[in-house]
């Protein structure tokens, strides 16, 4: 990108990646949200999709640890206690709650996965393992702006959840509420946390080599996500191939 984008030209360059880009498009999000997945399918995207929950407090880690704005760090620790939870406070009398990894093994158990084994990691496709694990990296490797920019696909997360909420539990009798409890919580977490990100960015890339930085960035973090839906559609529905020791679904 050879010109400088206003702030407005570049949110909707965010934008328009998300609306291009985000995984709410695959094939796998119509057939698991409209309701054509077997409960195997569903177990399979659950379990997957736990590894990339329960590394997001590790990508934020790595993001404040590298961080010196005291600021950015203040803002950017609430999503660890969003994921983590946090343990109660005898003295002060503040109370324990559960956090979004927990919720997400509520989901899990609810529809009928073990829980150590889903811990254990054991029955991951592999290409879920490297496609997180890349997220990780570029979170730790690249640079703080770029590490900002990778989580602005919480702008879209809203819009998906609702259709996820309303979807699964119209039609598949084995989904509860309680057991969809994580995206019940999320939106405003989301909601609140993608504001932020994105003031960030808009504040901070202030040259065209910065706001390409972001875009690209963006446009990984949509690859990620893709990725790992590629990879369950491959396994679990079309052409059916297990790499060796991945989840196999009794259906």
């Amino acid at each position: 990108m050879s010109r400088l984008l206003s702030e407005d030209q570049l949110e909707a360059e965010l934008r328009d990646i998300g609306a291009r880009r985000y995984h709410r498009l695959h094939p796998f999000h119509h057939l698991l949200h409209g309701g054509l997945c077997t409960k195997g399918q569903v177990q399979a995207w659950a379990l997957n999709r736990y590894y990339y929950q329960a590394m997001i407090p590790i990508k934020d880690a790595n993001l404040l640890a590298r961080c010196y704005d005291s600021e950015l760090r203040r803002n950017w620790r609430t999503r660890l206690v969003d994921h983590d939870g946090e343990v109660a406070d005898a003295g002060a009398g503040a109370a324990s709650h559960e956090g979004g990894v927990e919720r997400w093994l509520r989901l899990t158990d609810g529809v009928g996965l073990d829980r150590d084994y889903v811990v254990s990691e054991r029955g991951l496709l592999p290409a879920t393992r490297f496609a997180v694990d890349a997220y990780v990296h570029f979170v730790r490797e690249k640079t703080l702006l770029e590490a900002v920019a990778s989580c602005l696909t919480e702008l879209f997360s809203p819009e998906i959840i609702s259709e996820r909420l309303d979807g699964m539990l119209r039609n598949y009798d084995f989904v509860s509420a309680d057991t969809l409890a994580y995206f019940v919580k999320r939106p405003p977490q989301a909601t609140r946390d993608a504001d932020y990100a994105l003031a960030y960015v808009k504040k901070n890339a202030k040259t065209p080599e910065a706001q390409s930085a972001v875009l690209r960035a963006l446009e990984f973090k949509c690859d990620v996500l893709w990725a790992m839906l590629d990879a369950l559609h491959h396994a679990y529905v079309d052409p059916k191939h297990v790499p060796p020791g991945s989840f196999v679904p009794n259906d």
